[in-house]
């Protein structure tokens, strides 16, 4: 008996020894996880700011470093020559970020799979069929051919291996306990697939599959008409009637070769998939006409600092950490503080003593898929111009946590990868549903580029000049890249890698098989749109079309809304004296432009109606009332908003968004310009057939609908429905880790707007920096420096971020750390 009891209880020592030591499903091995030695416990950081100085020795630096850390937790790096600049610039991002740039890398080259497991399957291999991978060996190996590009690269690799071999498991960031793996070295190709994940992310996703569709559906006069080629309301990025000062290259080609679409499956069922980024940061993301980013600056003329001041808020998806990491990064040659990418060199947006830059997304067509005729069934030849040329596999090993590898075969064409095969698409992962099959994909990021030599340049810039040959390296993804200096010089350039296409060329699905459908190189640089102080005194841009008309170069069919780049010119024109709290105002503007075009009109045409409740009534007066602004409190806004969306849904969803066959809907503009131009269009009736009031009870339907909703939803009217409420923004953690993120935010502000927030999609760094002899600089983060939860620093920016406040920015002349806010330093020596 008692030898039965000591096995027993063997037994059950060795289960709970197994279970505590263990990652069982979502939940990391209890035992590690709160081990007082080496578990989470050991995460955090004191409170104080009364830190020691560091001195460090550390293998394959060549000098003294300094690196000064201010009271925001801000590093100043000081070095004396470039290797070691950006060598410890790799090793202070990887102290704070280092779980961030782990996860980032393996969730663009398709590799969460082996920490997570078989949920991430789908994810995976979508990222390795959309050759992320491909992309990045691509840039890395022309980066490499770069002297300066290669130094940057494996100076950043080496610092951050630096710090990983210092790491013992008791110094892991939470995230790799609570996960249960562990860092591993860190590559140049690892910062290369960074790269080629924001140019994923702001690619603006893909629809040629869509528009293939209608086009099969509506005929082509149709879907002129409702999908047009340039938006009847806009007010584009360099003024319009500006002149272009070149000859421009004709393309040759035929704009009728279009390849029908025969993929007519679709499913909107849904399944349980990793939830650990957003749908639209994916490479063909659904097109999100209100997703996007502000930038600005004026000349002399109209500030009152008597230099040009510049602003700029990147809009992406909001998390913590932080998308950005800020620094600044000083040595012989430069001295330059802004933002940059966790896991790559250089600052991305930011100043130096002379210069301030910023960019939005352009936006254009850099990606087309091609539809690809097989000579049979074993897919090693496809049609070209009459020849069978060769496919090349390639066998991708996805390798599973708790189970068993995966091996998936990946066709390449000339053109690039073969996404997906007949029957291929996983159906029930939504994100697979505009991706045609047998198609290739051929996408800029997939050249050649040396992107990061761009900003090397931009931070080391003095004047104009070497403004516009630093973006002469930059290809991918397209910006719209502002710029101001302190001799009084402002501009603002489209720039990137721009294919030349003959009209309409990518809108719609392309017949591979054709080499008349070939981009035929692209737009010479010199001739992307740009503009140097114009008349007016400014320059902006809010992913707005960039050209007018006139621009001789096809660059797209489609760009995000005009209302939040005419509310910032229109405040621009209007504003004299601008000083940097006037450009803290504006980023905050929730002005609805939409609003300011269709409200009264609504309003007059439903006025016409008498079966309205009191309690429709009541709206409508709210309504009436309404300045137009999505302030936190508005009840009107809330309404505004709601019956918008309802008025979109109700007019298209039941034409171009049907069960079995996936569409999209024409853009707001031209929602708008039916609204307001063509009472009696076919397109307010379900039957398709012109009725009498038609356009007033499908707007009185659509009002009452929404209303109705709202109702149900947020119960009796009143402070429930306000919109700050309703919009439920928040900053999630990056993985969706529950706890780690932030409550809701009462906040106002709206896709629609200037201060452009989402649900979880925002400002993710707002800058305003005026320039002069020394520059002055306000900056704010939705978060904070360090990643680690433990840290006071995670967050301690998010509620002056949340109201819109900024906080000066330290620039540093040199190293002494005599500056009040400079709190401790690390000096970094040659072992």
């Amino acid at each position: 008996m008692k030898l039965i009891k000591a096995i027993i209880t063997l037994i059950l020592c060795i289960t709970v020894t197994v279970l505590l030591n263990n990652k069982i499903g979502n939940i990391p091995p209890l035992g590690k996880f709160f081990d007082p030695y080496k578990g989470l416990w050991q995460n955090a950081e004191p409170t104080s700011d009364n830190q020691s100085n560091v001195e460090l020795s550390i293998d394959g630096i060549t000098d003294h470093v300094s690196v000064l850390y201010d009271d925001e937790h801000i590093p100043h790096i000081f070095a004396q020559n470039d290797y070691d600049l950006y060598f410890v610039q790799g090793y202070i991002t990887a102290k704070d970020r280092l779980w961030q740039m782990d996860f980032q890398t393996r969730y663009a080259s398709g590799r969460l799979a082996e920490v997570v497991g078989k949920q991430a399957l789908p994810l995976d291999r979508y990222q390795r069929r959309m050759g992320m991978v491909y992309g990045a060996e691509k840039m890395l190996e022309e980066s490499f051919k770069d002297s300066t590009s290669r130094l940057l690269l494996t100076a950043y690799a080496d610092g951050v291996n630096a710090y990983i071999k210092e790491l013992s498991p008791k110094d892991y960031p939470l995230e790799f306990k609570i996960l249960d793996y562990k860092p591993e070295p860190w590559k140049p190709l690892n910062s290369a697939l960074l790269l080629k994940l924001m140019s994923a992310t702001l690619s603006g996703g893909s629809d040629e599959l869509f528009m293939t569709r209608i086009l099969d559906v509506f005929g082509k006069e149709t879907t002129d008409n409702l999908f047009p080629n340039y938006p009847h309301r806009e007010d584009p990025i360099i003024p319009a009637g500006t002149p272009w000062k070149f000859d421009a290259i004709t393309p040759s080609g035929a704009s009728s070769v279009i390849r029908s679409s025969n993929n007519t499956k679709n499913s909107t069922k849904s399944t349980e998939h990793l939830n650990v980024w957003e749908d639209n940061t994916l490479l063909t993301g659904k097109k999100e006409e209100n997703i996007g980013s502000n930038n600005w600056a004026v000349s002399s003329k109209k500030s009152n600092t008597g230099k040009p001041i510049l602003a700029n808020d990147p809009h992406l998806n909001l998390t913590l950490p932080s998308i950005w990491y800020q620094i600044q990064l000083a040595n012989g040659s430069n001295n330059s503080y802004g933002v940059s990418i966790p896991g790559a060199p250089c600052v991305i947006i930011g100043f130096n003593r002379s210069v301030a830059w910023g960019v939005t997304n352009v936006g254009s067509d850099v990606l087309d898929w091609y539809q690809i005729t097989f000579k049979d069934d074993q897919k090693d030849l496809y049609l070209y111009d009459k020849q069978w040329l060769k496919t090349t596999k390639k066998i991708e090993e996805i390798k599973i946590r708790a189970g068993e590898t995966v091996y998936d075969t990946v066709y390449y064409t000339h053109y690039g990868p073969i996404s997906y095969l007949d029957g291929e698409k996983d159906e029930e992962w939504n994100p697979t549903n505009n991706i045609p099959e047998n198609a290739a994909l051929k996408w800029v990021a997939h050249l050649p580029s040396n992107d990061l030599r761009a900003f090397y340049e931009l931070n080391r810039a003095q004047h104009h000049k070497d403004y516009q040959h630093a973006l002469k390296y930059f290809t991918a993804p397209a910006q719209n890249f502002v710029y101001a200096d302190n001799q009084d010089n402002i501009a603002i350039t489209s720039n990137g890698y721009f294919p030349l296409k003959w009209y309409e060329q990518g809108k719609y699905i392309l017949d591979g098989s054709l080499s008349e459908n070939e981009w035929q190189g692209r737009i010479p640089v010199e001739h992307n749109p740009t503009v140097t102080n114009p008349a007016r005194g400014f320059v902006s841009s809010a992913n707005q079309s960039p050209v007018d008309q006139t621009y001789p170069y096809y660059l797209d069919w489609q760009f995000a809304s005009y209302d939040r780049g005419h509310r910032i010119n229109q405040q621009l024109r209007h504003l004299q004296e601008i000083s940097i709290d006037s450009f803290q105002r504006l980023q905050m503007d929730t002005k609805s432009i939409l609003a300011d075009d269709i409200l009264d009109t609504l309003i007059q045409v439903i006025a016409q109606n008498n079966t309205f409740s009191t309690k429709e009534k009541q709206i409508i007066e709210l309504l009436k009332t309404w300045d137009h602004h999505y302030d936190k409190e508005s009840i009107a806004a809330t309404v505004f908003d709601h019956w918008y969306e309802t008025i979109e849904k109700l007019l298209w969803d039941d034409k171009f968004n049907q069960p079995t066959l996936k569409m999209r809907r024409p853009s707001r503009d031209r929602t708008v310009g039916i609204l307001l131009g063509n009472p009696e269009s076919i397109w307010f009736s379900k039957d398709l057939t012109r009725q009498q009031n038609a356009r007033m009870n499908f707007l009185v339907e659509s009002l009452q609908t929404a209303v109705q909703q709202l109702t149900e939803q947020y119960g009796v009217l009143g402070d429930k429905w306000q919109w700050g409420k309703v919009k439920s923004s928040h900053v999630p953690h990056l993985a969706n880790i529950k706890g780690l993120g932030t409550p809701k935010l009462i906040i106002g502000g709206s896709p629609k707007t200037v201060n452009a927030l989402q649900e979880k999609n925002g400002p993710s760094w707002r800058m305003v920096i005026a320039l002069g002899d020394t520059p002055t600089g306000f900056g704010i983060l939705p978060g904070g420096a360090s990643g680690n939860p433990g840290s006071k620093f995670y967050d301690n920016q998010l509620d002056y971020w949340a109201t819109g406040e900024l906080k000066e920015l330290l620039f540093l002349e040199n190293n002494r750390a005599d500056n009040p806010r400079i709190k401790y330093q690390t000096n970094f020596t040659k072992k």
